[in-house]
């Protein structure tokens, strides 16, 4: 569960009016949630007893596996972290703070009954927040700031290939497209000058965008892998799920992966959720990946 959640992205999330940025990884026995609002981070992780003790605090009326609940719970919260709405049109979310812990209600309908649930999150510790927050956002800026002087290494040489062209005696077909030389120094200042304040200005940074969390998932990916590498050379062996979660570099945590849900009872009636089966790793390895052709290069000068 800990590499699991750790190779979550950042994502934005709202409950009414508050704003929030989280990952959460379910399983089939409890789930893991990490959810911050940039003032504070908060954490919860419980497994089966919990979950089963808590349902029946707050469903009395229902009965049901533990799986089924966490099975319902992912499919309430996934949408609303990919940026959409909950499948389940009568559910709804609010939350309040006290103190140190951050609780998060859920009110919903689980086959026709009330369903209820609440998200018990305490304040999380430095650790955990150095490990999932501000190491890879460190790293993340070292690989920004890479690709960046490797950027600029290319077009720095897509010039001297443009001024060897025109040394032979090639023309612009087009004038409008010429452009100046690149130098960097003038970019990094122009970009503070101009680009930089309207990205401060643009919102409170709980915009985690596509891009960065791809590149948040990599940058765990390769510290997940160098430090089951490091424990192979210890002679630590590395667990099979470990393996598969960094293979797969953390993004199956939907519903799919949670078993066959078996049937809920409630007011003495039986009512069954159709199953939810995980594809096999054999079914993963199957998938045909399709590569985007290549467009044929045109020519720079006509």
């Amino acid at each position: 569960m800990d590499i699991a959640l750790l190779l979550q992205p950042w994502r934005s999330i709202s409950f009414g009016s508050s704003k929030f940025l989280a990952k959460v990884c379910f399983s089939n026995t409890g789930y893991a949630l990490l959810i911050s609002d940039l003032s504070g981070v908060w954490h919860e992780e419980v497994d089966t007893g919990i979950v089963e003790g808590r349902s029946k605090d707050l469903n009395k009326r229902l009965k049901a596996p533990v799986c089924s609940f966490l099975k319902h719970l992912s499919e309430l919260l996934q949408p609303l972290l990919l940026g959409g709405q909950t499948d389940h049109g009568s559910a709804s979310f609010s939350c309040h703070r006290n103190d140190s812990q951050l609780t998060i209600h859920v009110k919903s309908e689980l086959s026709g009954l009330p369903f209820y649930w609440d998200f018990h999150c305490g304040e999380a510790s430095g650790s955990l927040v150095s490990r999932h927050l501000l190491q890879p956002l460190m790293k993340m800026c070292l690989a920004l700031e890479r690709q960046s002087q490797e950027l600029g290494a290319l077009l720095l040489q897509k010039d001297l290939e443009i001024q060897d062209y025109r040394e032979s005696g090639a023309m612009l077909s087009r004038s409008r497209l010429e452009t100046e030389m690149f130098d960097e120094k003038c970019f990094l200042e122009r970009f503070l000058c101009k680009s930089l304040p309207e990205v401060c200005s643009g919102g409170n940074g709980m915009a985690f965008t596509g891009s960065l969390q791809h590149l948040y998932t990599a940058v765990l990916s390769q510290e997940v892998k160098h430090q089951l590498s490091g424990d192979e050379n210890r002679g630590v062996g590395s667990s099979p799920l470990q393996e598969e979660h960094v293979e797969e570099r953390g993004l199956q945590t939907s519903s799919d992966a949670l078993p066959p849900v078996p049937a809920i009872q409630g007011s003495g009636e039986v009512t069954s959720i159709a199953p939810v089966c995980a594809p096999s790793r054999s079914q993963n390895a199957s998938l045909s990946v399709c590569k985007a052709k290549r467009k044929k290069a045109k020519g720079l000068f006509g």
